[in-house]
C-alpha cells in the first residue's frame, strides 16, 4: 500500500506542475496579445495583417513583375505537389477488389 501511496503522490504532483507550467505558458501568450494589440491601435484585424506579414503568408509587391513571379512560383508549387500525388491516387482507384471467397455451410 506504501508504494501505492508514493505512486499516487508523484502523479498529483506532476499534474500539479504541468497545470503550473500550462498556466504560465497561456498567461504569457495572454499578454503578448494582449500588448500586440495595443501597439497596433486595438484593431484585431491589423494585427492579423502585421503576423502575415511577419510569416510570410502574405506580402507586398512593389511591381508587376514581383507579384507575378510569386503567383508563378506557387503555381509550380502545386503543379509539383499535384504530379507526386497523383499517381498514388490513380493506384488507390484502380485497385483490383479481393477475390471473394465462397464457403458452403
Amino acid at each position: 500500500m506504501n508504494a501505492q501511496t508514493t505512486t499516487n503522490k508523484g502523479g498529483k504532483f506532476f499534474f500539479a506542475a504541468m497545470v503550473g507550467v500550462g498556466a504560465a505558458v497561456g498567461a504569457w501568450a495572454m499578454v503578448a496579445v494582449v500588448f500586440s494589440l495595443g501597439q497596433v491601435g486595438w484593431q484585431p484585424g491589423e494585427l492579423l495583417r502585421h503576423y502575415l506579414v511577419a510569416v510570410g503568408a502574405i506580402g507586398e509587391f512593389e511591381t508587376l513583375v514581383d507579384f507575378y513571379t510569386h503567383i508563378k512560383g506557387v503555381e509550380y508549387i502545386i503543379a509539383v505537389a499535384f504530379l507526386g500525388a497523383f499517381p498514388a491516387y490513380f493506384k488507390y482507384v484502380n485497385k483490383t477488389p479481393a477475390p471473394a471467397v465462397n464457403r458452403r455451410h
